[in-house]
């Protein structure tokens, strides 16, 4: 009796190990991936030592009639118990032997769909100068600190998470969710963070913090206030699920998108088959088909899923012996997330096989369809625009941002910004795909745009914009000023104006256009000449004077 309630003790202390395991691990369960078979495997292996240290009935092997050692395992032949565990383990290690680009490289090869090829020019949206996304990710973790510091009190009780570049409501922007500092701030808050913080991806001066919502859902949290083991336990149980990001719908209510995905060759080769949507503030969670996602969701594929599939294109294009890499190629070091209209994209250059400084063309992937589009260019990788953007300012010792491909006046163009050493930006800069020595510098992304033109105009026998494309064309407006106000970008003033003759229409005037901007009032009479620039709210001025200022002397 005695030993039968060892034994009922020990199995309900393995069982509650078992589920205490289960619950602050949160692993897959399902087998047809490898870390869900790993864990049964290792659960079998576990139970069967188990099993057979209780329930042998001679603890030493006995000869029985001289014909050699015989256990009795319950009743059962041990050596077919543990055959049947071999056999299983076998199972596992064959599947990984055997589901390998050698046996099976055109499922390797046809992951990513045959991309459609189109022009340049004809897709990608040429950019407006006040739309640029100048905020890269390291910038918008910094300015986000640098707003959580304006409150001290909250800054001892959060930390900053990861930043997600998304559209929220038309406006592109970084959202940087707030996460508890640790345990005993989580105790204390168990109703969430206090908010998120949204950074401008096109000005540096929008940065504004939203407490209106509880973030009670993080990464790396305590109980069921964890990401990872929310997503498990309601509704990914028996899912693979990777590739959390923090994203807003268009009334700023924010949620974790979780990617579901399932393996298409054995335990290789996964495929993002939808998303676990989970809300930050409740927990409460809903799954999606990557068809039902709702529309504000930008990004359903893992960006490292995606860029394994391109290479994996390039490799095995001509199969699995192509020793002479005849038509390789791979995507090139790096890749950048663009939004192209309202859908959202990753970005990168293709390069062939051994060639480490020269793109054959842009691969742009739709991060939720997965549909490829490839654009062929030929011209530097994004490295090599760097490296030349950097030699530029090689004296101040500037370092480029990873680069942005747009288009510029119809020519595929790389946009950067240059920072100093503590991380600031410094300068802006245009350098172009097909020539990477031509390369436009400025102070704000007006100058940048100015001198890049000029030096493509030195550079090649056409200008931006196609063959017959005429000088920047410039008028001149006479009337009153409504509005005046000034701004320092980069520690250059620069004025902006409206006039009441010309409604809406916005004028930027740098400080060393005319002396007379600083005293300049509403209800002046000006005299202003501004470069004419299509669709843009707001043109720059390149002469002005202040009528009202030269009759009074």
């Amino acid at each position: 009796m005695k030993k039968t309630k060892r034994i009922v003790l020990g199995i309900a202390v393995v069982i509650v190990l078992l589920l205490a395991y289960i619950f602050f691990a949160a692993p897959n369960l399902n087998p047809l991936y490898a870390d869900g078979a790993m864990f049964w495997l290792v659960l079998l292996t576990a139970a069967v030592i188990g099993i057979a240290v209780l329930k042998f009935k001679n603890p030493i092997a006995e000869v029985k009639d001289g014909k050699g050692v015989s256990f009795d395992f319950n009743g059962f032949p041990l050596k077919w118990v543990v055959g049947i565990l071999a056999a299983l383990w076998g199972i596992y290690i064959l599947v990984h032997l055997i589901f390998n680009p050698l046996f099976f490289w055109g499922s390797y090869r046809d992951q990513m769909k045959e991309p459609e090829v189109k022009e340049f020019t004809s897709e990608i949206q040429t950019v407006d100068l006040n739309q640029i996304p100048v905020v890269d990710k390291e910038l918008a973790q910094t300015l986000a600190d640098k707003k959580l510091g304006e409150k001290p009190s909250l800054g001892s009780q959060v930390v900053l998470g990861e930043p997600t570049i998304q559209t929220v409501d038309g406006k592109l922007v970084w959202v940087v969710p707030l996460h508890h500092s640790g345990f005993f701030k989580w105790l204390a808050n168990m109703d969430g963070a206090a908010g998120y913080i949204v950074v401008s991806a096109t000005d540096m001066k929008d940065v504004h913090y939203v407490d209106s919502y509880k973030i009670k859902i993080q990464p790396d949290s305590y109980f069921m206030d964890d990401l990872t083991r929310t997503a498990r336990f309601k509704g990914g149980l028996f899912d693979g699920i990777t590739d959390y990001s923090f994203e807003l719908d268009d009334s700023g209510h924010p949620y974790w998108v979780v990617t579901t995905y399932k393996n298409t060759c054995g335990f290789s080769l996964p495929e993002a088959d939808g998303v676990l949507l989970v809300d930050a503030q409740t927990g409460e969670t809903k799954k999606y088909s990557v068809e039902e996602v709702p529309e504000w969701i930008d990004r359903v594929q893992p960006e490292d899923f995606i860029i394994e599939q391109i290479n994996n294109k390039g490799q095995y294009v001509h199969g699995i012996f192509n020793f002479s890499n005849k038509d390789k190629y791979q995507a090139s070091e790096g890749s950048a997330i663009i939004y192209n209209g309202e859908n959202c994209y990753l970005v990168t250059g293709i390069t062939s096989v051994g060639v480490d400084e020269s793109t054959t063309g842009f691969m742009m992937v739709d991060m939720v369809t997965k549909e490829p589009v490839l654009y062929r260019i030929g011209g530097a990788t994004e490295s090599a625009a760097m490296k030349s953007a950097e030699g530029k300012v090689q004296d101040l010792g500037y370092d480029a941002s990873f680069p942005i491909i747009m288009n510029i006046d119809g020519h595929p163009t790389y946009f950067m910004t240059l920072k100093d050493s503590a991380r600031l930006v410094k300068k802006y800069t245009f350098v172009s795909v097909t020539d990477y020595m031509t390369v436009g510098i400025g102070d704000t992304t007006t100058q940048a745009y100015e001198d890049y033109k000029k030096v493509m105009a030195n550079t090649q026998d056409t200008p931006l914009g196609g063959e017959e494309e005429a000088p920047a064309e410039e008028k001149t407006v006479t009337g009153t000023v409504s509005r005046i106000n000034f701004t320092v970008q980069d520690g250059k003033t620069v004025y902006y104006l409206t006039l009441t003759e010309t409604g809406t229409q916005m004028y930027m005037a740098p400080i060393d256009v005319s002396d007379t901007l600083t005293l300049t009032q509403s209800g002046d009479s000006v005299s202003l000449t501004y470069r004419v620039s299509e669709g843009q709210q707001t043109v720059e001025v390149v002469s002005f004077e202040n009528s009202t200022m030269t009759s009074a002397s």
